[in-house]
Formats: C-alpha cells, structure tokens, sequence
C-alpha cells in the first residue's frame, strides 16, 4: 500500500509559530488538518500515518529518523504541514498565499510533487499575493526534506499573521480545502484516479 507520512510541524511547546490574536496556534492548526487529512487518504485507499502523534514537540533529528524508518520498504511520500509567517509574530502582515518547498537536494520526485500541490493550491484560488518560482515551489534547506530518504515537500498552508488567512484557515471550509488539495496532489503523484 502507498503510504503518504504526515508531519504535523511545530508542537504545543514551539515559541511563537501563533497569530498576533492567538486564535490560530500553528500546532493545533496542523493537528486538526493532518487527522482530516489522514481520513481523507484512508478514504482513497492510501496509508496516511502521523509522524507526531501528540502533542509534544519532537526534535527534526528524530522526526526525519521516524520517517525514514517508515519509508523503508514502502512507496512512501513525507508531507510536512504548517502555517507560515511574514513579520515579527506581534502585527498583521500583508503577505497572504499558499506554499510548497524542497531542499536542494530534493529528487525529481520531490518537486514533482511539489509542483503538483501547487497547481492544486492555485486551482483551489490559495495562490495569494506573493511571487511563486515559476517551478510551483521554493527551495530551501529544511531538515525535514533534506534529510528524509523519500520524496518530501513542507507546504506553508497561508499565513498565520494575515488576518484574512487566519480567518480562512479557523473555518471548516477552509480547514476541509486545505486537506483535500494534498490529497489530490497525492493522488496525482501516484497516478490514482
């Protein structure tokens, strides 16, 4: 069976990683839409399997050892899930928009998976109002996709201290859209229908 990794980002003890309100904490926020989205990939007839259970902070070191010991023998992709951020963490900024990254050293099949979450993000009008490569994702060396062994993207899902953002993402609508385009993007990448 295919299995699609979820790391659910930052835990509850991460400084910062919150809207300047404090209605939207990164940690939460990725928990409620990795359990939606593993539903959802069960529901496709893939094997979603949470990187971090609970709640609690779990060093990069170790989550990329878990992933790696789960990539082992399996076709496997690693999905990385958080909120992204554009000012101090006190103001509401303007930079608004979804966004994929791969390491440097990211596979062929790390940035087509990318580029398939983003053309899914844009068609679900996630775009936003920041300048996207025109290979549908950025890179940058992030441990979790550097250093995982299968193909890895880390998607930044709007901006937590973009007001509009914020109020998107606390919305079941959007906490539903959100989870859905990595599940057809997923399902894209392994050639499901």
């Amino acid at each position: 069976m295919k299995t699609v990794i979820i790391d659910n980002g930052h835990g509850r003890d991460t400084a910062g990683k919150r809207s300047p309100d404090g209605r939207l904490l990164e940690w939460k926020w990725t928990r409620c839409v990795a359990r939606r989205l593993c539903g959802k990939l069960r529901a496709a007839g893939l094997e979603p399997v949470l990187l971090v259970p609970g709640d609690a902070d779990v060093t990069l070191r170790e989550r990329c050892r878990r992933a790696n010991e789960l990539c082992s023998g399996r076709e496997a992709v690693l999905l990385s899930l958080h909120t992204n951020a554009s000012g101090n963490g006190k103001e509401w900024g303007t930079a608004s928009g979804w966004s994929a990254f791969v390491s440097p050293n990211a596979s062929e099949n790390s940035r087509r998976l990318a580029a398939l979450l983003h053309e899914e993000a844009v068609s679900r009008g996630l775009a936003g109002n920041r300048m996207t490569p025109s290979s549908g994702y950025y890179t940058a060396n992030l441990a979790i996709c550097r250093d995982t062994l299968c193909p890895a993207v880390l998607t930044e899902n709007l901006f937590h201290d973009n007001l509009a953002d914020v109020d998107y993402l606390l919305t079941d609508r959007g906490q539903e859209n959100i989870a859905e385009l990595h599940v057809w993007a997923v399902m894209k990448y392994f050639g499901e229908s």
